[in-house]
């Protein structure tokens, strides 16, 4: 799809608002040439021997209206304008952001959080108010082939001589397009990378006191933004020149029509007033060729936005960026769905075949997996740092996408795993819980309704309720960005409350445990199964839930290496029996162990 295309495909999104604008900049462009023709009957009538059209009351009514329509027909192309530009960034953003949450949802984005953040917001809106230049340019070259129209038919030697500075800035402005935007391109990647490191800062707050590197993150910052400030210097140097050009060619224009209409104004045939209309013209058209240079200067900006963007698409076709649909700006938003539990989602039995995925920057991952879980059974994945654990648990659900393998749910073959395993069939909480900056109760609820939920059930199930005494304002407490005011412990358990609260058949934690006291822990296992039915898979190497499970399966280099109860691989499984006997913390997760994340 070409850059005409998507801007073509947005237009069609919101036809009437788009040629509203388009409307409304034309009749505003004329509208102010108004002022300019009654202020040349002005100066005629306060030239002896003159005859004005009007009489000077005449004259100030007319431009009281002027002054009044003006206003009028900018009020209307602000509305449509406004409402055009957010309507189409909303539905691009929409898309993109809806294409970005359809993939599998633990691959990593192409690019860096905070990168990611620039492309939504800087790059999408340098499309969306590319329209704006569109309106201008209509606007001013119907206003510029009138403004000529009257030019020529009061002087047309005049007129041709005082084009000539204007030649010139159509000449300069085709000749420096290419380097606008590659100045434009530098700054705008600067700026990108300033954001995406100040996101991975932030992201990565406690490695950095950890490896005592803030002077060297501080140093990189600052290399950083002088990188960016050259850029910016670079780019508004340039701007400005371009700028000085396109203005002074004005102030060229206007002496050598001094010049040119001196003999002309002693003879009568070229008056004050017409002067005035002629400067008030030359600026009109140099500003036409002023915004004719810039349009197509942004038309080769957005091109490299649209590339920016097609990459955060992760190469998907253009199309989806401008896929029409509802965009909500004004009224009520649209309520979550809730979706109930229904008798036929109840878990028998989910059985496991063959899953098979490799992470290709790392050629590990799993391989072959077979797996057997029964309604009210606990199953324990244990392992090494690098095994598949938490590939394994991601690849079940598809948050990675599975190359081989089948899963079933009841004898019933699931083809997405992605859209199946959410609640109420399934509920996961990761290493490492997303909370946001929101109360407590918020994060609990995620958009369902508190009269369809038992929130104080929940918290108890994961054993916060006495947390939750200790806490300022108790579940209407902001947690803060990434719950920073939360413990360790806290964050997990306040995702736990988050599972239970929507009360799935199959609960799935990554080491949910890792950050809690013996004492939490095994409280927590209680409650957790004190619930009816309750089954359970988990990634988990401490001993009170390898003691409590049904089946434990032990992984090695993404394979199944053995599985059973605790006793006989006690027996049975060396590995098990060092993993049982190891106390100097080898068996961590793999979000603890950053390096490894991506095999496992």
């Amino acid at each position: 799809m070409k850059n005409w295309q998507v801007l073509w495909a947005l237009i069609k999104f919101r036809p009437k608002l788009f040629f509203g604008s388009i409307f409304f900049a034309t009749l505003l462009q004329l509208a102010m040439q108004a002022p300019a023709l009654l202020t040349r009957e002005f100066f005629n009538y306060l030239t002896d021997g003159v005859q004005a059209r009007f009489d000077l009351w005449a004259l100030v009514a007319l431009m009281v209206v002027a002054g009044l329509s003006e206003a009028s027909v900018r009020y209307g192309l602000i509305w449509n304008r406004v409402t055009f530009h957010f309507t189409s960034l909303a539905l691009m953003r929409k898309n993109v952001f809806n294409h970005v949450l359809n993939q599998p949802g633990a691959r990593p984005m192409p690019t860096s959080p905070g990168e990611s953040i620039s492309r939504f917001g800087g790059d999408l809106d340098e499309i969306g108010q590319f329209f704006q230049w569109i309106e201008m340019l209509v606007g001013h070259s119907i206003s510029s082939l009138v403004a000529i129209a009257f030019m020529v038919s009061i002087n047309p030697t005049i007129t041709l001589v005082a084009f000539a500075p204007l030649v010139l800035v159509a000449v300069v402005a085709s000749l420096t397009m290419s380097k606008v935007q590659q100045y434009r391109e530098a700054r705008r990647r600067a700026a990108s990378r300033v954001i995406g490191f100040v996101a991975e800062t932030f992201g990565a707050v406690q490695t950095i006191k950890v490896a005592t590197g803030e002077e060297t993150v501080i140093e990189e910052f600052k290399r950083l933004n002088d990188v960016r400030r050259a850029a910016a210097l670079k780019d508004r140097v340039f701007e400005e020149i371009l700028r000085s050009i396109f203005f002074n060619a004005v102030n060229i224009g206007t002496g050598v029509i001094l010049i040119l209409a001196a003999s002309s104004m002693r003879t009568g045939s070229f008056t004050v007033g017409d002067f005035a209309l002629f400067i008030f013209y030359l600026e009109r058209i140099t500003q036409f060729m002023r915004t004719f240079g810039m349009a197509m200067s942004k038309y080769r900006q957005i091109g490299v936005s649209m590339e920016r963007v097609e990459y955060l698409l992760g190469g998907a076709p253009r199309e989806i960026m401008v896929e029409h649909g509802e965009v909500f700006l004004d009224g009520n938003l649209p309520e979550v769905p809730y979706v109930p539990k229904r008798e036929e989602d109840k878990l028998d039995a989910l059985d496991v075949r063959g899953l098979t995925y490799i992470h290709p920057d790392s050629g590990r991952g799993i391989e072959g997996i077979d797996l057997t879980m029964k309604r009210g059974s606990f199953t324990v994945v244990t392992g090494r740092i690098g095994s598949g654990k938490t590939t394994l648990l991601r690849t079940l659900q598809g948050l990675l996408p599975k190359e081989n393998g089948e899963i079933y749910w009841n004898g019933h073959l699931i083809d997405e795993p992605d859209e199946f395993f959410v609640p109420p069939h399934t509920a996961y909480t990761p290493q490492v819980p997303r909370l946001f900056s929101d109360p407590l109760r918020n994060n609990i609820l995620m958009g369902i309704p508190e009269d369809k939920a038992d929130v104080n059930e929940a918290i108890k199930s994961a054993v916060m309720e006495r947390d939750l005494k200790e806490l300022d304002h108790g579940l209407d407490t902001l947690v803060g960005p990434r719950g920073v005011r939360l413990s360790g412990g806290q964050m997990q358990r306040t995702a736990a409350s988050r599972m239970f609260v929507r009360e799935p058949e199959l609960l799935i934690f990554d080491d949910l445990s890792s950050a809690l006291d013996v004492e939490t822990e095994q409280k927590l296992w209680k409650r957790v199964f004190s619930r009816e039915g309750t089954t359970c898979l988990a990634v988990s190497h401490r001993k009170a839930a390898l003691r409590r499970a049904d089946q434990i399966i032990v992984m090695h280099d993404g394979k199944i290496l053995a599985r059973g109860k605790l006793e006989d691989l006690l027996e049975s499984c060396e590995e098990m029996r060092q993993l049982w006997q190891d106390d100097s913390s080898e068996i961590k997760t793999e979000e603890q162990k950053p390096q490894v994340t991506a095999s496992d």
